[in-house]
Parts: structure tokens; C-alpha cells; sequence
């Protein structure tokens, strides 16, 4: 059984950083696509960032490019999200999420449901 376990949230000032990993046990996390979503209170589940499973391929919302940064460490069976110059608008709980796929899909999931497995959720609060 896959399970996903975020860590790294937290408060910060805006302006700040902020890198949260998650970490994969139970699965083989080299083939998972994987990707990070938010959801602010009040507000609608948004897609973050994705990250095919030989990590050529990236695909950024707009309201994160050039701020977030995704990576994976498959030895490690970690993925991180890079968060910079953090703005109040990016609070919000974050999930990673992981998806099992062949090697050349790089077709970008946007929608939580389509994920096999997802974490907890990690709690990122920015002050203004």
C-alpha cells in the first residue's frame, strides 16, 4: 500500500521560503508522476505543479511560475516543492500526490481524483 507523508509547512513572513518534501513508502515511487495541489480556506482545490516520473517533464500554474520549483529524489522516494517569495495568497493546506504512469506519458493531470494516492495535506501559512 502506497502512502505519502508531507512535511515542511509551516508559518513564514511574506516574501519568505518555504520547501516541503513528501515521502513515499510501499510503492515503486520512480513510477509515479507526481504532483502537488493546494487548497486555501473557502476556497477550490488548485493544481500546483506536476512532474513526470523521469522528471523531464514540469508543468507550473500560473500563479506559482517562477516562485515553486518541483522536484524528486527517487533514491529517496521524496518529492519536494521549492516555495520562494512567498505571497498571503499562497496559504493553504498542501497535498502531494503521486500517480502511476508508463515512461513516455507526460500527459499533465490536473485534477486531484486523477492521482492514485495522495498525502495528508501540510498546513503553509503566509503573513503579510
Amino acid at each position: 500500500q502506497v502512502q505519502l507523508v508531507e512535511s515542511g509547512g509551516g508559518s513564514v513572513q511574506a516574501g519568505g521560503s518555504l520547501r516541503l518534501a513528501c515521502a513515499a513508502s510501499g510503492g515503486q515511487f520512480s513510477r509515479f508522476a507526481m504532483a502537488w495541489f493546494r487548497q486555501a480556506p473557502g476556497k477550490e482545490r488548485e493544481f500546483i505543479t506536476y512532474m513526470s516520473r523521469n522528471g523531464a517533464s514540469t508543468t507550473y500554474a500560473d500563479s506559482v511560475k517562477g516562485r515553486f520549483i518541483i522536484s524528486r529524489d527517487n533514491d529517496k522516494k521524496t518529492a519536494y516543492l521549492q516555495m520562494n517569495s512567498l505571497k498571503p495568497e499562497d496559504t493553504g493546506v498542501y497535498y502531494c500526490a503521486a500517480r502511476p504512469t508508463i515512461l513516455t506519458d507526460y500527459y499533465v493531470h490536473r485534477t486531484l481524483s486523477d492521482y492514485a494516492h495522495r498525502g495528508q495535506g501540510t498546513q503553509v501559512t503566509v503573513s503579510s
